[in-house]
């Protein structure tokens, strides 16, 4: 595993700086410096799509300064809350056919800056178009990555920082202490490097304390026996990448004593600034819009609420249909080239005004099959 990066994206380094807020950010970046920027820095034909389409395959790419580098295989489902990331998922729907089908996924970390998503957006719509429209695209955001994310790895690990001028490689005795937080149930556990300090550990979840060279599981009263046996599984994992050498310790929440080195290996800090973005998905009432250029000028309107089929989506336009936990925009056939540049861009001006920017986004054209929205009108049947 990476270990480390440089400054700012440090812990200690997104701890002192002032981070630009998520929630508080616009993607209406088509068309702006942002764009430009991102069509300048790129070649006629984008080097990293060179040879895709073709095979069954997961590829994983990272946004360096507007470029688009490849990440370690090694590392497929490491991720840092510092950046951002283009997923491209080609598989066969059919196996008895040869056909591809392909999801493409642009994953925004919590600190990620807007220029870095927003080109993660730009070149998930450039890839989609050298697919020939052929894919199902996605947003992804930190701590609410959809089931189809996540089931493309054995685990997710969501680390602080971010990979600025790329990882080194320390040794175990060399190591900053970090804290992992384990949190989820099933096949939902996933794993959030947090800031070492006593007040972030709780009842309800399990943790891992890194030192190196000593490992200790602590697990609390109330975690999940999943997240008991995935923090398990993590540390024998890193044990393992060390050649054996670390001694590990399991401890009980109600069995340790507070003057157990763990405690006293951790910070005595009251607060913690870098969360891992874990929230509670809320659900809501099923509502069908429309965004049209019929009038003259773009709009969005609601078309119907509640209860609605397929039926009523139109060809002829860009359709929003949000589940109140995921937002799907389905674009019809014979939507206008303004309303298809708009659809991204638009969907999240709505969640983000609606206070739902962590609800994830789904584009699809029509025609092409996307599970989650078949899934959405056989509820309605």
């Amino acid at each position: 595993m990476y270990e480390g990066s440089d400054a700012p994206r440090t812990r200690k380094g997104l701890r002192k700086a002032k981070q630009y807020d998520w929630k508080d950010s616009n993607m209406a970046l088509f068309g702006s410096d942002t764009e430009k920027q991102v069509k300048k820095s790129a070649a006629e034909t984008e080097p990293a799509w060179q040879g895709l389409g073709n095979e069954v395959s997961l590829k994983i790419w990272r946004i360096v300064k507007f470029k688009v580098v490849a990440w370690p295989e090694e590392e497929y489902g490491s991720f840092f809350s510092g950046d951002s990331y283009i997923i491209l998922n080609t598989y066969k729907p059919n196996p008895d056919s040869e056909e591809l089908a392909f999801d493409v996924h642009f994953w925004i970390g919590r600190y990620s800056t807007q220029d870095e998503y927003g080109a993660a957006a730009y070149k998930t719509v450039e890839l989609d178009t050298f697919l020939d429209d052929r894919a199902v695209q996605h947003r992804e955001v930190q701590g609410h990555e959809s089931e189809l994310f996540q089931s493309y790895f054995d685990e997710m690990v969501i680390m602080e920082g971010g990979a600025e001028t790329g990882f080194r490689h320390v040794k175990p005795e060399e190591y900053e202490p970090r804290l992992l937080h384990f949190h989820g149930k099933g096949r939902k556990v996933q794993v959030y490097e947090k800031t070492p300090i006593k007040a972030n550990i709780n009842s309800g979840d399990v943790f891992i304390l890194d030192m190196g060279l000593e490992l200790y599981q602590y697990n609390g009263k109330d975690a999940s026996k999943d997240e008991k046996f995935k923090a398990m599984q993590f540390m024998q994992k890193i044990r393992s990448e060390r050649n054996g050498r670390p001694k590990t310790e399991v401890l009980d929440e109600e069995s340790t004593e507070s003057t157990h080195d763990f405690y006293k290996a951790l910070e005595e800090e009251e607060e913690d600034d870098l969360d891992s973005g874990i929230e509670e998905d809320v659900g809501g009432q099923r509502n069908l819009y429309v965004l049209s250029d019929a009038s003259g000028e773009l709009e969005l309107q609601l078309k119907a609420e509640g209860t609605f089929t397929k039926a009523d989506l139109s060809s002829d336009d860009v359709n929003f249909i949000d589940t109140g936990k995921e937002l799907y925009v389905y674009v019809g056939s014979g939507a206008s080239a303004e309303e298809k540049r708009n659809g991204l861009p638009r969907a999240h001006e709505y969640l983000k005004k609606s206070g739902r920017f962590s609800a994830g986004i789904t584009v699809l054209s029509e025609g092409r099959y996307s599970s989650g929205f078949e899934a959405v009108f056989a509820e309605a049947a």
